[in-house]
């Protein structure tokens, strides 16, 4: 029977350690894809900044932006931006409440034309910088429109009013360490898999999810097949049914060959 499997990127897939994917993991895609399954990226990245490496990789397809971009092939089945009116509202939310954003869409992503007090931020922006995101159009130029968004926040921001005016229609998800990962309501990866599930006619016991932290955790609620790589978050722990080794320990073929996908 045809199994679908899903991988996050950061942890799991892409070493943090190394920043590349394990000649192991793609040989492991490689033979679980001969065999008949079907392999999706599940991220919470945008297209935009899904790594080239893994775009070349054998993937069936792409779920992206915590399941508010969907693509089989090259063909787009699913897409969910926020509407431009409250976009701009977030926007001056996070502003007058002294937090910093990254807004995300299919295209591009999106910082402040200023220089911000995080770290984190500046640290993306550099990282981005190669890819060609984040350089051309700025948050401060209303021309665009996003899917999701992360801000940074800190002792002089005022994080109850932020969460009181997002958590009307948007989840948060808490990644430690000053970030939150903001999604539309209703989206998460967990929904990305249930509409692929629906699509290929298959059912939960034909599923495997393979992630490492908290923004997995929607797929690990959802999941019956859960692989916790060997350094994941805590939180997933209560939903995993199998730990497997480290990124750079080849965990990704070791689960593989445990669950006899390979």
């Amino acid at each position: 029977m045809r199994n679908a499997l899903f991988f996050d990127i950061d942890g799991t897939l892409l070493s943090d350690v190394t920043g590349k994917i394990p000649d192991s993991a793609l040989d492991a895609l490689k033979k679980t894809i001969e065999l008949g399954n079907l392999t999706f990226i599940n991220t919470g990245r945008c297209y935009c900044s899904v790594p080239m490496e893994l775009k070349r990789a054998p993937f069936s397809g792409y779920l992206c932006g915590c399941g508010t971009y969907i693509m089989l092939g090259d063909e787009v089945m699913f897409s969910r931006i926020i509407p431009h009116k409250r976009g701009r509202e977030i926007i001056r939310v996070l502003q007058e409440n002294h937090a910093e954003p990254i807004l995300e869409a299919t295209d591009d992503c999106y910082f402040s034309k200023r220089i911000t007090r995080f770290e984190g931020i500046e640290h993306t922006r550099r990282y981005f910088a190669p890819m060609g995101l984040g350089i051309e159009t700025y948050i401060e130029q209303d021309r665009f429109d996003y899917d999701k968004f992360v801000f940074y926040y800190d002792q002089k921001t005022n994080l109850a009013a932020i969460k009181a005016n997002l958590g009307k229609d948007m989840d948060l998800i808490d990644r430690l360490g000053g970030i939150y990962e903001v999604v539309p309501k209703g989206y998460s990866k967990g929904t990305a898999i249930d509409f692929i599930l629906k699509h290929f006619g298959l059912g939960l016991d034909d599923a495997y999810v393979f992630g490492d932290s908290s923004n997995d955790l929607a797929m690990f609620t959802y999941g019956k097949h859960t692989v916790a790589l060997g350094h994941h978050d805590p939180v997933l722990d209560p939903y995993t049914e199998y730990v497997t080794d480290t990124v750079e320990n080849d965990g990704l073929m070791k689960a593989m060959a445990h669950y006899g996908l390979i």
